[in-house]
């Protein structure tokens, strides 16, 4: 059984209950029927399935010759590439257990991932200073493809060998945007279950070109890699994101699904209205991490006219997915446009009171509950933050949204984000989407500060594009939102806003400045 007060308990050999519920299993499936078919494409290198499987059965031999055994952790630090979707693949399906590092931390936040994990291996594309004596470091650039060439070809575990789908198959970090960061521990059944939910809500098949955009260290980054696979579709990587070489793939490779954050998205109706390529096999565009405002999902629809808009929720503890919209296309005049759609199939989603632990009826706003075979049984080594989040299988999320009568899913904030103002809640994502709506801004964060008379003030940071005064986006506030609500101050900006590897802005950066020196309720 998993446990969550440190390590889970790997099952015993032969307890593999359902192979199908394993890493392995949507590989195997590919090499079964289209041994032949692209599988990978990036910056020039193009695999077929036979060449990726090939490269898995090689890594997983240089993974044994490293001297690692079954539950070993292996941390890997690296840009986009097929490499890094090899490791995704051959280190679980060997019995190991990934450590994507973000890219974005700094090596002291990377270290105490490595320490907190107990990595024996770092496979990394750059230096990182402070690594343990005891850490065996793999250049993924000098080093790696000779590993695999000096290895054997070793089957990937199957049967009695292979991982049990409740095996930890990763320890993926969060940022620590409320906190320092803790390692979510996903298993085997976990990403399995994603990749099923993912498959359930969208037509995922043998000519889907997904285009890997999001950072894959991150769960958003391999969110379609084992449905793809599965499908035996194409992956089409792309190292580092700019609007221009995003849209040059788009059109070269014929890609037909892919999901950005809305910052990105908007960068790339801005770059296709202005240098037109040739974008009509894209099908889907999908987002995630952080709302999109209407007029951004209209310009980009616009722009855009044959994909679809979709906005998925999800989360690292829940493997990401919890909700999407599974209509092919909402009407953007609908109010269901703004929502993160229904629950996936497979997974559940109520709206709990925070204080209470009742289930709130459709309307009422009240923290997100998820349910499902792709929450996570904890955080690594940390029995009291899973037991606060962690509830008869409910994972409690900590944002703040509330379901329409039909069970779409509306977000309104995260619970810490929330202001109360002269005794008024505001929540963040209404004033940001009254924000948005005004065409100079680029990006928008919205926070509470400390204010003498009502505890605290509503606060914006904006990117704009174009010339525009404080007072004119305050002014534009007030056509669509109550006075409360409007900010009381604006700081505007040039440059983009603080950003974590997932591409969610962070409030806290912004946000600490002004509770400096004053007790936040955040501490």
């Amino acid at each position: 059984m998993t446990t969550t007060t440190g390590a889970p308990q790997l099952a015993p050999a032969g307890d593999h209950r359902n192979a199908t519920r394993t890493i392995g299993a949507p590989l195997a499936r590919a090499l079964a029927v289209a041994p032949d078919a692209t599988a990978v494409v990036c910056a020039g290198v193009e695999l077929t399935y036979a060449e990726l499987g090939a490269r898995v059965r090689h890594l997983v031999g240089a993974l044994a010759a490293l001297g690692l055994e079954r539950g070993d952790r292996v941390a890997v630090l690296g840009a986009n590439g097929q490499r890094y979707l090899e490791l995704y693949l051959a280190v679980p399906a060997a019995g190991l257990v990934i450590v994507p590092l973000n890219t974005r931390h700094s090596d002291p936040e990377r270290c105490y991932a490595i320490a907190d994990s107990g990595s024996r291996v770092l496979i990394t594309d750059r230096a990182v200073a402070g690594v343990d004596a005891g850490v065996r470091v793999v250049d993924l650039e000098t080093e790696y493809d000779r590993l695999l060439a000096d290895a054997p070809e070793v089957p990937i575990p199957d049967g009695e060998d292979a991982p049990a789908e409740h095996d930890l198959a990763g320890i993926f970090y969060t940022g620590g945007t409320t906190g320092a960061a803790k390692g979510v521990m996903l298993t085997h059944g976990n990403l399995v279950a994603n990749a099923f939910h993912f498959m359930a809500c969208w037509p995922f098949t043998e000519d889907t070109r997904f285009m890997v955009v999001a950072p894959m260290f991150h769960a958003a980054g391999t969110i379609g890699a084992l449905a793809t696979i599965w499908a035996a579709g194409t992956q089409v990587i792309v190292p580092a994101f700019t609007p221009a070489g995003v849209l040059d793939v788009v059109e070269t490779e014929r890609v037909t699904a892919t999901l950005v954050v809305p910052t990105m998205m908007d960068a790339l109706a801005v770059e296709q209205r202005e240098r037109p390529r040739d974008v009509s096999s894209l099908r889907w565009l999908s987002h995630g991490s952080s709302p999109a405002a209407r007029e951004l999902l209209r310009r980009t629809h616009a722009t855009f006219p044959t994909a679809s808009m979709l906005h998925i929720y999800g989360l690292t503890e829940t493997s990401p997915i919890v909700t999407l919209h599974p209509d092919e296309q909402l009407r953007l005049d609908s109010p269901r446009a703004m929502s993160c759609g229904r629950p996936a199939v497979g997974v559940e989603v109520r709206i709990e009171d925070p204080v209470e632990r009742t289930t709130l009826p459709s309307g009422e706003v009240g923290e997100v509950a998820i349910r499902g075979a792709n929450v996570t049984p904890g955080y690594w080594h940390k029995p009291e933050e899973t037991a606060k989040v962690l509830d008869g299988g409910w994972f409690r999320s900590g944002d703040l949204g509330y379901l329409d009568d039909a069970g779409y899913l509306f977000l309104v904030d995260r619970a810490k984000d929330m202001i109360v103002s002269g005794g008024e809640n505001v929540y963040s994502a209404e004033v940001e989407n009254a924000l948005y709506s005004h065409p100079a801004v680029v990006e928008a964060a919205v926070f509470g500060v400390p204010d003498d008379r009502y505890g605290e003030a509503v606060h914006a940071t904006v990117q704009v594009r174009t010339t525009v005064t404080a007072d004119e986006l305050v002014a534009h506030c007030r056509l669509t939102i109550a006075g409360y609500k409007v900010p009381r101050t604006v700081e505007l900006r040039d440059d983009p806003l603080p950003k974590s590897g997932a591409g969610k802005i962070l409030k806290r950066t912004l946000r600490d400045a002004f509770w400096e020196g004053r007790e936040s309720k955040l501490l």
